[in-house]
């Protein structure tokens, strides 16, 4: 048989499977379905190793399925609108519409020379008008229903540029095109109304089963729902109630300060015409350069500014000072905390940063008597309740309950449920967006495009500078419009809305993607989802994940599909890194796909980075990984061309003794690998599993050549390792499958299936080695003692040759393994 010739194997595979429609899927309501899908790329132009472990980790689950009898969808598409594309294009002066079909060709050209089992028939590019159109339908049904609105809020902005600014684009404080100082700026933007769902959001991730507990942990955090009081405090001079809401009312009584965000309303309201007003205002001007992020690090250090005002505590009427700080939010609470600086970490730093008191209403159970200036640290932790009046001696816990309680009777309190999830911002004042479907009339004020008017489409060729605000606001063709209940002359909304739209709903699109009537095909779309396997890294945990699980919540209540959550099953996957840190281009690590593809080929890179570890953890890439690749799978290739050949020139002999260890070895691996495929996806330990196989079937093969006989045991070995290698290692798999007489594809082969009654072993077969070399096997019950066993090896006739007129000097026995005899 002739080397395996990877190249012009894997190209003849991929024109098969494209001229057969391999991979095509269609509704079948006789089979069970199975619907797979990674996160769809934005289209970069190149893909990268995270992208081959992402996509080789849903195509093995897609063809096991497929083996398995599963009737699969396994689309893929483009995430395509965004900023990247529009600066790239600014960048080369090009069009970003010419630039991404550039980029998704590259794309698409990689990813099929993977050999990745995609429906292409169903590819979508959220760019195009076909898909586009349809997030514009779900923003009127959002506005229609009150949950799309317009606010103003603050953004970064770049004086010089005149333009908005993502916070990764605002480097040491400045704009990263012209290093200007960026400002903030209040801008009319619009938002859809999540929290109207926040309650169902956080409910249902308990039906998440399948979904790994980070993930959840994390979304729940992102939600943040709190239990706790929300106290009234009273400014001193103006009886101005200000209202903090706080999870710990049993520290109450320790509360030596109140701080309110910059961005707090009544804050500028306060200090008017105190001294302290220009520091105040300053202040906030300093804070709003500052990226939130930043400003809650734990371990950066936090600003502050005394506001010259005072409110009253309401438990003690003590008058404390009131504060403004960088650490507290708006976005949180009432955007005011009451600082408790011998309980909370943060208020205790900034304590004593300012020289501002600390007092201690929670005893440690194993001190007493302590005093504020011996503390190293804010204690946080449970105890007894101390210099809190009538609630002293109660545990902390307890307290919270009555001081809540008691606070209501006083009418200086209530209870109150927070949560920390806001509603979802996405106006941009970017080109390469879908444009937001609303009209501006003098007359009727704002106004939705009717739904037979869309799409509105994004105008094409214009001049993109990054500079001046929004580029369609200087599109007279675009903007300048009718009002659609008036026909008065009107004017178009000229931002575009956040590319999280975009990937919050695709994955029901695919299930539908070619219908131009309506969204989707309802009954198509209940059929396939859930997603039965979803696929994407860990930094994805939040947004894209809670956005799409809202997106699916809401065209629920429409009525439109019958599920209300779109992932059954997530995979996490970890990064490929390089000697420790992320591949990047800047650091010149970067190792390129095309290159592993074109000197070892797919099937090679694609068992080797399954092989390098878990798919959930992150592992360090190493070339030295693809030559091990290479090399088993010249053996599997050597294996089952040889028995080819075999079966050819040789008899077929029924099952010998020494041939059922073989049998046990094969069925041992079928179990392996068809629980991993079906457990936790730790293909490394399938792939072991399936190596091992092969030893056993190289050292099978050796005896059949020297026997010139075949047994059953040995064919069937050959050929179960095709089939559970199929998924992982497709071409060279198809081109053994067809060698060895089979007419149609592996994919439609059905997977293999193992005998119970064949795991068990009554005999095994025991390695003889003189002086560490192999020179003969024996069949014994498992369960034979060692003097049986140093018998049974020294009566075997192919010991006795070797032992002629030899001493012994060891006989060593590794239990179910072998026999190793050293000789004088």
């Amino acid at each position: 048989m002739s080397n395996y010739d990877f190249l012009n194997i894997e190209k003849k595979w991929q024109e098969y499977w494209k001229q057969n429609n391999t991979f095509r899927s269609s509704v079948d309501k006789n089979k069970k379905k199975y619907y797979v899908l990674e996160m769809f790329p934005y289209p970069s132009g190149r893909i990268h190793m995270g992208h081959v472990r992402n996509y080789t980790i849903g195509d093995v689950v897609t063809r096991y399925k497929m083996q398995a009898g599963f009737n699969v969808l396994h689309p893929m598409g483009f995430d395509a609108f965004g900023q990247p594309a529009e600066n790239a294009a600014i960048k080369h002066e090009t069009d970003p519409k010419a630039w991404t079909e550039k980029c998704i060709g590259w794309m698409v050209k990689e990813l099929k020379a993977m050999g990745f089992s995609y429906d292409w028939d169903r590819e979508l590019s959220t760019h195009r008008v076909g898909y586009y159109h349809w997030n514009q339908w779900l923003f009127i049904k959002m506005f229609e229903k009150g949950l799309a609105y317009k606010k103003a809020s603050s953004v970064n902005w770049c004086p010089s540029c005149e333009t908005t600014l993502a916070n990764e684009e605002v480097i040491s404080g400045g704009c990263w095109r012209c290093h200007t100082e960026v400002t903030q700026k209040d801008l009319e933007q619009w938002y859809l109304k999540i929290t109207e769902f926040e309650d169902v959001l956080l409910d249902e991730l308990e039906t998440l089963k399948d979904w790994p507990q980070r993930v959840i942990s994390m979304q729940k955090n992102w939600i943040g729902k709190s239990y706790g009081v929300e106290i009234y405090f009273k400014e001193a001079k103006t009886q101005k109630n200000i209202p903090v809401f706080t999870t710990r009312q049993d520290t109450i009584f320790g509360a030596t300060y109140i701080v309110l965000a910059p961005e707090h309303p009544f804050l500028k309201e306060i200090i008017k015409g105190k001294p302290e007003e220009k520091s105040v205002l300053e202040f906030i001007d300093r804070v709003a350069k500052k990226s939130k992020v930043v400003r809650v690090c734990a371990d950066v250090k936090k600003e502050g500014v005394f506001t010259g005002c005072y409110v009253i505590n309401p438990v003690n009427k003590e008058k404390i000072p009131v504060w403004s700080a960088d650490y507290v939010l708006m976005e949180y609470g009432t955007g005011a905390i009451m600082a408790v600086p011998a309980h909370d970490q943060r208020d205790f730093l900034f304590a004593r940063e300012h020289s501002l008191p600390i007092r201690i209403v929670i005893q440690k159970p194993v001190t007493s008597n302590q005093k504020p200036v011996e503390m190293s640290e804010a204690y946080e932790d449970n105890g007894k309740q101390v210099h809190s009046g009538k609630f002293d001696g109660l545990d902390n816990e307890d307290a919270k309950i009555k001081i809540a309680q008691w606070m209501e009777e006083e009418k200086i309190g209530k209870k109150k449920v927070y949560f920390r999830l806001r509603d979802w911002l996405i106006s941009r004042q970017r080109y390469w967006g879908t444009p937001i479907p609303i009209i501006y009339c003098d007359k009727c004020g704002t106004v939705p495009v009717k739904e037979d008017k869309l799409p509105v489409k994004l105008p094409e060729n214009i001049k993109i500078t990054g500079e001046g605000g929004s580029p369609l606001s200087k599109v007279d063709d675009f903007v300048r419009t009718e009002c659609p209940k008036c026909g008065a002359p009107a004017k178009r909304e000229t931002d575009t809305m956040a590319t999280f739209i975009d990937s919050s709903w695709y994955f029901l699109r695919f299930c539908s993607p070619a219908d131009d009537k309506k969204i989707f095909d309802p009954e198509v779309v209940n059929y396939w989802m859930r997603v039965d396997q979803y696929i994407g890294g860990i930094e994805h945990a939040v947004l894209h994940l809670l956005y799409s699980r809202f997106f699916t919540k809401f065209i629920h209540s429409l009525g439109l599909i019958d599920f209300k959550e779109p992932f059954q099953r997530l995979l996490t996957q970890g990064m490929v890194l390089k000697e420790g840190e992320v591949m990047s281009k800047s650091k010149g690590n970067v190792v390129d796909p095309d290159e592993m593809i074109k000197k070892y080929g797919a099937d090679s890179l694609r068992i080797c980075i399954l092989f390098a570890a878990p798919p959930e953890a992150e592992f360090d890439w190493n070339d030295r990984g693809m030559d091990g690749a290479w090399r088993f799978l010249n053996r599997v290739w050597t294996s089952a061309t040889s028995l080819i050949e075999l079966k050819a020139a040789c008899k077929c002999v029924e099952n010998t003794p020494s041939e059922k260890d073989l049998e046990f070895k094969t069925h041992a691996a079928i179990k392996k690998v068809t629980d991993e495929m079906n457990g936790g996806f730790k293909f490394n330990t399938a792939i072991s599993a399936m190596m091992e196989l092969t030893n056993a079937i190289v050292a099978a093969l050796r005896e059949s050549q020297e026997s010139k006989t075949l047994s059953k045991a040995l064919i069937d070995a050959v050929e179960v390792l095709i089939a559970l290698l199929a998924p992982i290692t497709p071409h060279m798999c198809e081109e053994l499958w067809q060698l060895s007489g089979k007419k149609n594809s592996i994919v439609k082969a059905a997977w293999p299936a193992y005998e119970a009654k064949k795991l068990v072993q009554d005999e095994i077969t025991i390695v003889i080695q003189i002086n560490s070399k192999v020179r003969s096997k024996v069949t014994v019950p498992t369960d034979i003692s060692n003097d049986e066993l140093k018998k049974i090896v020294l009566e075997d006739e192919k010991t006795k040759e070797w032992l002629k007129d030899k001493q012994i000097k060891k006989f060593i026995i590794v239990p179910k393994k072998l026999a190793n005899l050293v000789l004088q």
